[in-house]
């Protein structure tokens, strides 16, 4: 089972190789910047050009694609960016960098014409400091040199935090073989993500869900997490750390702090850091929960039954939005999907309007009455449901009836 799949190593550069990684995410941004002017200055010519009453055919050609805006930087950036050359800057980074905005316009257009789906996709902005640091190579251009270093055009050879000897290995054997990388930066620590394609059969194999594990139903909810009811009746409740939730007082002192601050004062470069590592452990904390429960979920169960959340339209709500955003909905279905994949479970997701927790499990009946503020209800029948689980067991019910009738 050929695969792709990313693998974030953290570097562990030198105080040389950190300014030389920020020159780089540097370079990026200009190139993004330099794209983005060349097709705006296209349409302002086009648009000039179409009020002269110059036919469709002959006005001013927009460089969308990616060959056209490495053509563009190739001739310009001699004499506009001579720092380029003189700092002996990666070429690989503006080649990416010119796909990153190619592929910024197709989504736009694939968005308004309906071919991609999901939230619609705005016209690519400016790119700016404050949006993060990080570039790109292609291909293998960066790799691992050995176990514990990996080599990066432009930087040399840097070494990392943690191990690597699950891909060094796979891709001494061949069954990996890295397809592209991303460099980021936050909070002043740097990673390096490398998209992989390996061949996982053997690792799934090993790991794969035994024959006799039960099927399962979840529901995901804000007071608990999930809400996990096996098809033997088991039932299990798993409370996610919230992470947010428990930094946002460190976060309000740490904000206030940095309000303080002059601009550009070496106190208020102390105090940006501090705010970044605070969000940065938020981030990391819920990363861990959601890969260590979707993880265990993959390998323990034969099938699992998940409802079909709009969790965009969730998060519109004010009172709960932030309290939503912090357990990370989108992310656990994500995960769950592709390692129940990896790992031989399946997953059956339920219709975006399966009344789970209105539904009656013995009746059948509906409780239109029902609120988001009735953690129990009693229906019609005389049957008492706890509604997390009534609503777990639902969509196995109902998981369990679509298969039986395929």
């Amino acid at each position: 089972m050929t695969v792709r799949q990313g693998y974030r190593i953290e570097l562990a550069p030198t105080p040389a190789q950190a300014a030389r990684l920020g020159q780089h995410a540097g370079l990026s941004r200009v190139v993004e910047n330099f794209c983005l002017e060349k097709v705006k200055a296209a349409l302002a010519q086009r648009e000039a050009e179409q009020s002269y009453g110059i036919p469709a055919g002959e006005l001013t050609a927009v460089p969308w694609s990616a060959p056209a805006l490495e053509r563009l930087w190739r001739t310009e950036h001699a004499d506009r960016y001579p720092w380029f050359a003189a700092e002996g800057l990666s070429s690989r980074i503006p080649k990416e960098a010119c796909r990153v905005r190619a592929a910024g316009f197709k989504n736009f257009f694939d968005s308004r014409s309906g071919k991609r789906k999901g939230a619609r996709v705005g016209f690519p902005s400016w790119r700016k400091r404050k949006h993060g640091s990080r570039f790109r190579y292609d291909s293998d251009r960066a790799r691992p040199a050995h176990h514990r270093a990996v080599h990066l055009p432009g930087i040399g050879k840097v070494r990392t935090r943690e191990d690597m000897t699950w891909l060094t290995g796979r891709i001494a054997d061949g069954t990996a073989r890295v397809i592209g990388a991303t460099v980021k930066g936050q909070a002043g620590r740097w990673w390096v993500s490398f998209q992989i394609e390996t061949d996982r059969t053997e690792v799934n194999r090993a790991r794969q869900a035994a024959q006799d594990a039960p099927a399962c139903g979840i529901d995901v909810g804000v007071k608990t997490f999930a809400t996990v009811v096996d098809d033997d009746g088991t039932v299990t409740h798993i409370h996610a750390p919230k992470p947010l939730k428990a930094a946002l007082r460190k976060l309000r002192r740490a904000n206030q702090a940095l309000s303080r601050t002059a601009k550009g004062s070496a106190n208020r470069a102390k105090a940006t850091r501090r705010v970044a590592k605070l969000h940065l452990d938020v981030a990391h904390q819920r990363a861990d929960f959601l890969h260590k429960t979707t993880t265990t979920l993959a390998r323990t169960k034969r099938a699992i039954a998940v409802e079909t959340l709009n969790v965009a339209g969730m998060t519109r709500n004010r009172r709960l939005s932030r309290a939503i955003a912090d357990l990370g909905f989108g992310e656990f279905y994500r995960q769950v999907a592709y390692k129940a994949d990896w790992y031989g479970a399946e997953v059956w997701a339920a219709d975006r309007w399966f009344p789970s927790s209105r539904l009656c499990g013995d009746c059948g009946a509906v409780n239109a009455a029902l609120t988001l503020a009735d953690r129990t209800w009693q229906c019609g029948c005389g049957t008492v449901h706890n509604r997390d689980v009534n609503a777990a067991r639902n969509l196995l019910t109902a998981m369990q009836r679509d298969q039986q009738a395929a």
